[in-house]
């Protein structure tokens, strides 16, 4: 028999379902009060239900809730142990599992106050980014018991039913290191249903001894994973009757078998190929979940507020950061926040100019603005629109450009109205679809990679990449731009690739500003991810050139041209220190070692001479020196950061 509980005008129903129908139980009767009389009894109740036939409700219209909403308990079982494998390799570690594994059928307490109907739109857990499904199935205690053996384990289950593991991964690293088990990243949902399907029903399916049903997991229609489930390690029937020892189960507990492998998103995560990654769960995707015999559920994710945040409680033991001081001269003072560098010109700024601190402006025409870049994160584009709000509220945002393509300069792209029109080099929207999604830069917050963790950490954490979904420009241009913002001229010129694939600077030349994106770090070291390290020197001229007298960089404070001129120096200090070295027959990383960074080495994250020197490396010798992708490059620099 197949058991539902369905909502109705006067609370919850159970009914058993016949042809398509639900065929009622009396009023006030719920599944766990029937499944505890035991197996025949409840058979009996469904068959005078389906005798009856009064009450029916066809079981399109019904609207099912899980066929237990609010189990005494909910244990969790880690039942297959390819899945614990394919995780340890998803974070980097190797697949061989500690002893215990095989010693002893693992399991956890979910929440029994978050359970969820098969079709019930499910809200990410706040504060998540990495938000996941995990498709397993579930086995029902029907009468209690205590002490069972395996094979008596097996008679008290009265029913099975499928069951979504969902899980908040971010938030479960964060709690790993506690030693405590699972809290947080566990407990926002678990689905049950859309049935209860009695044992009996199942035997055509059994082989072994084990139910070997097909399973299938979706993500808008996309399969991610499909298996069976009688790959299980530990069956359900040793998981029971470990739980059992000293305690005495009840009707209605509901024993989780652990996620069929391959059927959820972490296992297919690759630190080595990000790209391959189908992403993480958001806002909108439509998550499905098939097993044979036991039916279907669909549910569609929904965006959850921010969390209250708690102050850290001080550590005695934590050795305080080193202090990082920006000490470029500056024309402004440089503190966070809305600076006006111009008429109707404003900077916005983020000291120390270091990782994601990047800078943003806002030019203001006759009943019309224009924003150049948005930040890091949606907190941080959300309290900078706030700051804007007097002077867009009288000159409403009409035009957005976006100078590259870095999360630090495009991620809050989302806050702006659709009727802000985004502008970006036709380059940089290309390389925008292929850049890292936002919500994978919280691997930098919560996986441990090694030696080069504490860097990491110190460099992002302060950022929440969560709830950001990428918004690409509205339109595009290929070297030159000019615009009318409220009858003001803006001129918007790609001088690129230099930092990246396109490199856009804005121009008002009215005010004598210019906006210069990541073409200028100032007291901060500039990193050279797509070069030509020529073409860069080449913009500093062309920056130069355009008589700007306030320059408003993309990494730290408002400067003049004497600091593009310095920009300008430390690029043609590299490129003779890399020539030299190359000359002098040394390899790349022999030249990050002998490199004299001279008067260069005080400025800030000096250690992305690495990044820098192979560039200029790359463009000397191409087949000599190989082509290292950004995360082994950024795990050098992290080297040379904590040295």
């Amino acid at each position: 028999m197949r058991w539902v509980t369905y909502v109705t005008d006067i609370g919850d129903r159970v009914g058993v379902i016949g042809e398509d129908l639900i065929h009622p139980v009396a009023p006030g009767v719920s599944l766990i009060e029937l499944i505890g009389r035991g197996a025949a009894e409840l058979r009996a109740a469904g068959d005078a239900a389906l005798a009856s036939g009064a009450g029916t409700v066809p079981l399109a219209e019904a609207r099912l809730r899980a066929p237990i909403p609010r189990p005494p308990s909910v244990r969790d079982c880690l039942c297959f142990l390819d899945h614990l494998r394919n995780c340890q390799q998803a974070a980097g570690s190797p697949r061989t599992l500690k002893d215990a594994w095989y010693q002893i059928p693992a399991f956890y307490f979910a929440c029994p106050s978050t359970i969820t109907g098969p079709y019930d739109d499910v809200t990410i857990s706040p504060g998540s980014a990495w938000f996941d499904f995990e498709l397993e199935i579930a086995a029902v205690i029907g009468p209690g018991g205590r002490d069972l053996t395996p094979e008596q384990a097996e008679e008290h289950i009265v029913g099975y039913t499928v069951y979504n593991d969902w899980s908040a991964r971010d938030l479960q690293l964060r709690e790993a290191p506690l030693a405590i088990g699972q809290a947080k990243g566990k407990d926002g949902a678990t689905t049950f249903g859309p049935f209860l399907v009695t044992p009996d029903e199942l035997e055509p399916y059994r082989r072994d001894g084990r139910l070997a049903l097909r399973v299938e997991a979706t993500v808008n229609g996309r399969a991610i994973g499909s298996g069976r489930t009688d790959a299980m390690d530990w069956s359900f029937g040793e998981v029971i009757s470990y739980a059992s020892r000293g305690v005495d189960l009840l009707p209605g507990d509901v024993f989780g078998s652990g996620t069929v492998p391959g059927c959820c998103l972490i296992e297919h995560l690759s630190l080595t190929d990000p790209a391959a990654f189908p992403g993480w769960l958001r806002d909108g995707d439509v998550v499905e979940l098939t097993v044979e015999g036991l039916g279907r559920t669909r549910q569609t994710v929904r965006a959850s507020a921010a969390p209250y945040p708690l102050t850290p409680r001080h550590d005695p033991d934590r050795r305080p950061p080193r202090p990082r001081v920006n000490r470029a001269p500056s024309k402004l003072p440089y503190t966070r926040g809305l600076h006006e560098v111009g008429d109707g010109v404003w900077a916005w700024l983020l000291p120390d100019g270091g990782y994601g601190w990047s800078n943003a402006g806002l030019v203001a025409g006759e009943g019309a603005s224009l924003l150049v870049d948005t930040l890091f994160d949606l907190p941080l584009t959300a309290e900078m629109l706030d700051a804007m709000r007097p002077v867009t509220d009288r000159h409403p945002l009409t035009h957005a450009v976006l100078t590259h393509a870095n999360g630090d300069h495009t991620h809050g792209n989302q806050l702006l109205g659709e009727h802000v029109q985004i502008i970006a080099a036709e380059a940089t929207c290309a390389e925008m679809r292929h850049e890292m999604p936002p919500e994978m830069l919280t691997a930098t917050q919560v996986l441990d990679i090694g030696p080069a963790t504490p860097y990491f950490r110190e460099r992002f954490a302060a950022f929440d990449f969560s709830g950001i979904r990428l918004r690409l420009p509205d339109s595009t241009y290929d070297r030159e731009l000019t615009l009318d913002i409220g009858g003001r001229e803006v001129r918007v010129t790609n001088l690129g690739p230099a930092h990246t694939a396109a490199d856009s600077v804005v121009h008002v030349p009215d005010a004598g500003v210019l906006f210069a994106g990541d073409l200028l770090f100032v007291g901060c070291t500039p990193i050279v991810w797509s070069g030509p390290i020529a073409n860069w020197i080449a913009a500093c001229d062309k920056m130069i050139a355009t008589g700007a007298g306030t320059i408003v960089p993309g990494h730290g404070p408002v400067t003049d041209p004497d600091g593009i001129r310095a920009v300008r120096g430390y690029l043609t200090h590299v490129v003779e220190q890399a020539d030299a070295a190359h000359a002098r027959g040394l390899s790349f990383v022999e030249a990050i070692e002998k490199v004299d960074l001279d008067v260069y080495a005080t400025w800030l994250d000096a250690e992305r001479i690495v990044v820098n020197l192979h560039r200029r490396y790359r463009e000397l010798d191409p087949t000599a020196t190989p082509d290292l992708d950004q995360m082994t490059l950024m795990a050098m620099m992290a080297g040379r950061g904590l040295s």
